[in-house]
């Protein structure tokens, strides 16, 4: 028989029993060291050897005599679970009901990052690392895999400063590695299969829609110039995502048909394909952005490349950050706008498109989006406050037939 060897919790299990004062020596129970006692077992037909780090005096060997027919008794009724009793023994994690029990969570998001890392693009991946480094583990990381519960997770996520999209997002290496670990049956049950967090819906800058009146427009662009107008005013007649307009090259653009090809975006350094499949697509060039983009062509047109240029290093942009936190934020500043979120740009385009009467589905085509659904469940609520005259075309034409409707006899049948 194999034997099992390692050293055991020093605190006393629940549920042992007090010993009586007998000084009979209890079999399987004897004195290994001056400083140890061993306690001698079978389990699943092993038999297991498990020292206790206690000075062999009576009263200590008495706990030891207690804590082996505790376990005894929990084997005989099918109860027990080596890694309650000894979490430090090598045979904790064969011997265990379930691999889950010994397994930490830190364990296993640890081997996940590195897999990931080979077969995600390096933005995700680098998405997931920091989720994984400052949330995940600092929060669940000392936890064993079957001791993750919702309630754990719930009074967690009550506690983040986050959308519900950036908690899904952060929440999204940690689905990974319990699917993984229920469908190899290293823990019963999948605490996050089926759940989802439920928080208090935070507006912040990013992620609100909050767009750029007309005026503002004009004063933004005014406080600009060279590189910056050019991509500013870009921007905003274009409604491209800001990493679509840092990967937009030169050969993408169609200037017969006035268009240009988005299929690609930038972000963090890092080019990679656009964020749907429906991003893929051609982008008419409303006069605005033609004017623009005609004048970016003495600055980079030559260098073949990406078509706007971070002018402060003259290299293409890394990502929004670098806009964001430089010279967007002081160009706002000069035209005493107040701040919003270069994306807003995007929401900005949506929202005047919707004000003059454009087609939704053209619209949501130019955008990428799939359909025109989220068109109308995202920007309908502000084409009243960018188009004051809005519903008066209707207000006339009922006006008009209600006269006419008014105005003829009435034919009795």
């Amino acid at each position: 028989m194999a034997a099992c060897a390692g050293r055991a919790r020093t605190d006393r299990p629940a549920g042992i029993r007090q010993m009586g004062r007998g000084k009979r020596a209890t079999p399987g129970v004897r004195v290994r060291t001056t400083q140890s006692i061993e306690i001698d077992f079978y389990y699943r037909g092993v038999r297991c050897r498990e020292r206790l780090k206690l000075a062999p005096n009576t009263a200590n060997r008495r706990y030891a005599s207690r804590l082996k027919a505790e376990i005894e008794g929990r084997i005989a009724r099918g109860k027990f679970n080596y890694a309650e009793f000894f979490p430090d023994s090598p045979r904790a994690r064969t011997l265990s009901r379930r691999a889950g029990d010994v397994i930490t969570i830190r364990e296993v998001l640890r081997a996940y990052v590195d897999t990931a890392e080979r077969s995600l693009q390096r933005s995700t991946w680098l998405d997931y690392k920091r989720s994984v480094d400052s949330k995940l583990i600092p929060a669940f990381g000392d936890l064993h895999l079957t001791e993750l519960t919702r309630a754990k997770l719930r009074e967690w996520a009550s506690g983040l400063d986050v959308t519900p999209k950036r908690l899904a997002n952060i929440l999204l290496p940690l689905r990974a590695v319990l699917k993984d670990a229920a469908a190899d049956e290293i823990i019963d049950r999948n605490v996050l299969h089926g759940w989802k967090p439920e928080i208090k819906v935070k507006l912040r800058d990013e992620t609100a829609i909050d767009p750029f009146t007309p005026d503002e427009i004009r004063l933004i662009c005014a406080a600009c110039d060279g590189q910056l107008r050019n991509l500013v005013q870009f921007g905003f007649w274009t409604g491209l995502r800001t990493s679509e307009l840092f990967a937009l090259r030169w050969s993408d653009v169609d200037w017969r048909h006035a268009a240009v090809r988005v299929q690609r975006a930038r972000v963090r350094g890092e080019t990679k394909t656009t964020k749907t499949a429906a991003g893929v697509r051609d982008v008419k060039l409303l006069p605005p952005a033609l004017e623009a983009l005609k004048a970016q062509r003495t600055h980079t047109e030559l260098l073949g490349g990406e078509i706007f240029n971070d002018a402060r290093t003259s290299a293409p942009w890394s990502g929004d950050q670098a806009l964001r936190l430089g010279p967007w934020r002081r160009a706002l500043r000069a035209a005493e706008v107040r701040y919003r979120y270069p994306y807003q740009m995007r929401h900005t385009y949506a929202s005047m498109m919707l004000s003059a009467g454009e087609n939704p589905a053209w619209i949501a085509r130019q955008m990428g989006h799939a359909d025109w659904g989220m068109i109308r469940r995202t920007y309908a609520r502000w084409m009243p406050d960018v188009e004051p005259n809005a519903g008066e075309k209707a207000s006339s034409w009922w006006a008009k037939n209600t006269a006419q409707n008014l105005s003829k006899p009435v034919t009795k049948k």
